[in-house]
C-alpha cells in the first residue's frame, strides 16, 4: 500500500548528517577507522553530581508520571538564576521562560506558532539548518542574509530591501555562530534590535554557544540590550554549555507574550520534561560553575591545535572566540562537498561542507573539536599529509 506524503513535505530532505552517519557506518563496515570532525556533540561528560542527580530522583516512586508542561517552579527559578548570574539580566521565571525539549524543537516550533504561507523569514546563511527547515515547513519564504568574512560573518541590516523587511515575520540570529564561529557585541544586537522595531519583526537569537567562550571573551545575551524582549526570544541549551545534548535541555526565553503562544502550542505537542531530568538540569544550573572554565579550557586547547595545524597548511583560518568549531576556507577551485567527500574517502577524516549550511557557506568547510585531543592531532597530520598531494 502506498499512501502519499503531506504536500508540506515535498519541502523537506533527510538532514545531511543523518546521511553522513550511513557513509561512515559503510566505511567502518569495512574495517576503516573515521575520525569524525563533523557533529558538534560534546564528547567530555556532565560532571558526576549532575549524573547522580538523575539516578536518586529516578529512583523515587513519584517521579515518573506527568509533569506540568511549564516545568517545575526550581527548574524555572534555575533558568533565571543562570541569566542573572551569567548574563546580569532579570528574567521573569513565570512568565518569560518555557522549558524545552532541546532548543531545536523550540526553533522548529515557534515558526509554526508565528510564521503563516508566504511570510518572510530572515535566516543568516551559512546557518542552522533548521531554520530554513521549519520555515519551509510552515509554507514561509526564506531570505538569506549573507554572512560574509568581510563583514566578520555579521549580518549586514543595510542590505535587506524594504519590501522584503516589510513582508518579515522572524529574523533568526545565532551568536556564537554555527558554522562560522563569528561572535557578536552589544552594540551588534542594538542595530539589529533597532531594525527589527522598525519593521515590526520578532528577533529569535539562538545563543546554544553562548558559554563556550575562549581567551577571556564574554558571549553577550541579547538581552543586555535595553527593552530586547520588547522585540525579542533568545533560545539557550544545556546540550553545549553543560555538555548534555543528548538529555534534551532547553529554554525559550524573553517576550512574554510570544512565549505564550509558543507554550499554547507545545501543550499540544509534547508532555514536558521527563522529572528526573529537571532535577538534574537545577542541578546543573545552580551547582558552582567552576568547571565550565576548566572545559572551556579544554576547547581551547584543542582549538589552538587545529588552528596552528591549518596554518602551517597555509590555510588562512581566524582563531575563534567562541562555539565547536574552526571555519576553513578551502584552497582555490574547491567545492566543499566535493573537498570533504574525497578527505572522507581517502583518509578517513570527516568534516562538514560548508555548503551544507547554505550557499554562502560554499568554498569553506566547518571543523568541530569536540574529540580528544590525541584524534585531533592525528586528524590534523591525515589532513596535511592529503593536502600535501593535491
Amino acid at each position: 500500500m502506498m499512501i502519499e506524503a503531506a504536500t508540506r513535505m515535498q519541502t523537506q530532505k533527510t538532514q545531511f548528517f543523518a546521511g553522513l552517519a550511513t557513509r561512515i557506518a559503510a566505511l567502518e563496515a569495512q574495517g576503516k577507522r573515521v575520525i569524525r570532525l563533523d557533529v558538534g556533540s560534546p564528547d567530555l561528560p556532565p560532571p558526576a553530581s549532575i549524573v547522580e542527580a538523575l539516578i536518586q530522583s529516578a529512583k523515587r516512586a513519584d517521579v515518573h508520571g506527568y509533569q506540568p508542561h511549564r516545568g517545575s517552579e526550581a527548574l524555572l527559578q534555575a533558568w533565571a538564576g543562570m541569566y542573572q548570574q551569567v548574563y546580569g539580566v532579570e528574567v521573569d521565571a513565570k512568565s518569560e521562560i518555557v522549558p524545552l525539549l532541546g532548543s531545536k524543537e523550540g526553533i522548529f516550533h515557534i515558526t509554526q506558532a508565528f510564521v503563516n504561507p508566504g511570510d518572510v523569514v530572515l535566516i543568516p546563511d551559512p546557518g542552522y539548518l533548521t531554520y530554513e527547515a521549519a520555515t519551509r515547513f510552515a509554507g514561509g519564504e526564506v531570505y538569506r542574509m549573507p554572512l560574509l568574512a568581510e563583514n566578520d560573518y555579521l549580518v549586514d541590516f543595510s542590505t535587506i530591501p524594504v519590501e522584503v523587511a516589510e513582508r518579515a515575520k522572524i529574523m533568526w540570529l545565532n551568536y556564537p555562530n554555527n558554522p562560522t564561529a563569528a561572535t557578536a557585541s552589544r552594540e551588534f544586537f542594538e542595530r539589529a534590535l533597532q531594525f527589527a522595531r522598525r519593521y515590526n519583526i520578532l528577533v529569535c537569537h539562538d545563543a546554544a554557544y553562548s558559554q563556550i567562550n575562549f581567551d577571556g571573551f564574554h558571549s553577550p545575551s541579547i538581552f543586555e540590550v535595553d527593552q530586547a524582549k520588547e522585540t525579542s526570544v533568545e533560545f539557550n541549551t544545556l546540550s553545549k554549555s553543560h555538555n548534555m545534548a543528548g538529555w534534551r535541555v532547553g529554554a525559550a526565553l524573553g517576550n512574554a507574550e510570544v512565549l505564550k503562544t509558543l507554550y499554547t502550542l507545545k501543550t499540544q505537542v509534547d508532555s514536558g520534561h521527563f522529572r528526573p531530568i529537571m532535577e538534574a538540569a537545577v542541578q546543573a544550573m545552580t551547582e558552582d560553575q567552576g568547571w565550565l572554565q576548566e572545559r572551556n579550557q579544554i576547547y581551547q586547547r584543542r582549538r589552538d591545535l587545529i588552528v596552528k595545524a591549518l596554518h602551517q597548511m597555509g590555510l588562512a583560518v581566524r582563531k575563534p572566540l567562541a562555539s565547536l568549531y574552526v571555519w576553513m576556507p578551502l584552497p582555490n577551485g574547491w567545492r566543499s562537498e566535493e573537498f570533504c567527500q574525497q578527505l572522507l574517502e581517502e583518509t578517513q577524516v570527516s568534516i562538514t561542507p560548508g555548503s551544507v549550511f547554505g550557499k554562502y557557506g560554499e568554498g569553506a568547510a566547518r571543523i568541530c573539536f569536540c574529540l580528544a585531543d590525541d584524534l585531533i592531532v592525528e586528524a590534523m597530520d591525515r589532513l596535511g599529509k592529503w593536502m600535501a598531494k593535491l
